[in-house]
């Protein structure tokens, strides 16, 4: 299985954008393209917020992930949150998505990034057993909670 993680720059953006959309859609995430195309062009802006990456196979995009940084006191260092990620339905479950996670993984370790955060619907047992199956954990005692700090139609 060869797959390759292609930072994504500004001449990509109509590409990230389709794929972003089509994650959206899934998800029923409901921005507008405006909003999608400015939070694109800042995390491609800055390698200091984050990376977003194209899944490529034998030159064909499948997908994408885009990963973002904080700093965590209690992993003691730079951390990274799995934005999103998206893979097109036809390459769903032959391995591809486990490709990208030990890809994303080793290429963050080498950023000195200390622990890798993501977050999964309760109800979807079959990406939860993905991301077990390349050292996720679930943190029981714990919630993800969010507050919207600014007027935003971002669910």
């Amino acid at each position: 299985m060869s797959i390759s993680l292609i930072p994504a720059t500004r001449q990509n953006r109509t590409e990230v954008l389709q794929y972003v959309r089509a994650y959206h859609e899934f998800e029923g995430v409901r921005l507008s393209d405006e909003q999608r195309i400015a939070a694109i062009d800042e995390l491609i802006g800055s390698d200091e917020l984050g990376r977003i990456f194209l899944i490529e196979r034998d030159k064909t995009t499948i997908g994408y992930i885009a990963v973002c940084f904080g700093f965590s006191i209690e992993f003691v260092g730079r951390d990274a949150f799995i934005d999103e990620m998206f893979i097109v339905s036809g390459y769903r479950g032959l391995g591809y998505g486990r490709e990208v996670l030990k890809q994303v993984k080793q290429e963050l370790q080498s950023a000195d990034i200390k622990a890798l955060h993501l977050e999964v619907a309760r109800d979807n047992d079959q990406a939860q057993r993905l991301y077990r199956s390349v050292g996720f954990e679930s943190r029981e005692k714990y919630y993800l909670m969010s507050a919207l700090l600014a007027d935003s139609d971002a669910q």
